[in-house]
């Protein structure tokens, strides 16, 4: 296993452990005690302390090696524990950093109005770290998964601007994505682009070859830019819809239909749209009713009060008078 500055470290044949802070030759390194006393170890008598976090344990040490070409990049990752859908049980959920840089890290879910940090604490530089094992009924209660995290190198550095992102999750948007192979993961993943804008170009172009350039914008391992994480605003928008009952928007030709025959169709597509919400993590949906007799309205809302995880109440005066009724799913 090598080792890289920055990792934690103990003593193989005595108490106490430290950083390394850098390497004498192949067999040696030093490290940096609590009391900021810096000793040189052989290398062999040296252990991780987070052993089964290193992303390549056939890696040289990156920041002596700069021209191993790898590309900065952190990744918010989810691992199901079986390759069959239908079988999955758990899924792991994974802070991956593809990056030289250290993390100070806070995970956070979004409870209501408000977010509920889950895990926080610190990871090394081209380490992955087990945020939370759930199930599935978990990504449907909480779609939004908070990564805040501050960057730093236990050398010079180039200063970073700090990470948060919040990305949008639910077993629905997650069985649409495509499953990614990668070494560091024993089953297929998901990946989710959290920062690759390590350096911004026009600032450094003045010290770099075009060769470096062209590899400061080459395609992460993971193989995307798309980020995740879009603004409150279209989160919202994504998460609410409107659904309009009237019979006309329902049928073609309401000749002939009776009363009775009307409502049941209406019922049955208000049933359709508020089971399909609850597959898809909406959040707010518009039952567009008109006034009429009323009897709409009313089924709508004795239907409403037998079902759980929903509140309701009328929709905006401003935009459908009396003649809506908004759904709000908990």
């Amino acid at each position: 296993m090598k080792l890289r500055i920055g990792d934690k470290v103990r003593f193989l044949n005595e108490t106490g452990e430290g950083v390394i802070t850098r390497f004498g030759d192949k067999q040696t390194a030093y490290v940096e005690l609590p009391d900021g006393f810096e000793i040189p170890y052989a290398i062999k008598h040296l252990v991780p302390i987070h052993t089964e976090l290193i992303i390549n344990s056939e890696a040289e040490n990156l920041d002596l090696n700069p021209e191993s070409g790898v590309t900065d990049a952190v990744y918010f990752v989810i691992e199901p524990d079986h390759e069959m859908p239908l079988l999955v049980s758990d899924y792991n959920i994974y802070l991956f950093n593809s990056s030289s840089y250290n993390l100070m890290f806070a995970y956070s879910i979004k409870d209501e109005a408000h977010f509920q940090t889950l895990k926080h604490g610190e990871i090394g530089a081209y380490q992955k770290i087990l945020l939370k094992t759930v199930k599935v009924s978990f990504l449907k209660e909480y779609s939004y998964h908070k990564i805040e995290c501050i960057l730093f190198k236990n050398v010079h550095y180039r200063a970073q601007i700090p990470i948060a992102e919040t990305v949008f999750i639910n077993p629905s948007n997650l069985n649409l994505s495509s499953l990614i192979k990668h070494e560091e993961f024993k089953l297929p993943v998901y990946a989710f682009l959290i920062k690759d804008e390590f350096i911004v170009a026009q600032n450094i172009q003045q010290d770099l070859s075009n060769e470096d350039i062209a590899r400061l914008k080459a395609v992460k391992e993971f193989k995307s830019h798309d980020k995740i994480s879009r603004s409150h605003k279209e989160y919202q928008k994504s998460l609410e819809k409107e659904v309009d009952l009237h019979i006309d928007e329902l049928v073609e030709n309401n000749k002939g239909l009776s009363n009775h025959e009307m409502l049941s169709i209406q019922l049955e597509r208000f049933e359709k749209e508020l089971d399909k919400a609850f597959e898809n993590g909406t959040k707010k949906i518009v039952f567009i009713h008109g006034v009429g007799n009323g009897r709409l309205k009313m089924e709508i809302h004795n239907a409403l009060k037998a079902t759980s995880g929903v509140t309701f109440q009328d929709a905006s005066y401003k935009l459908y008078g009396f003649g809506a009724t908004q759904v709000n799913i908990l």
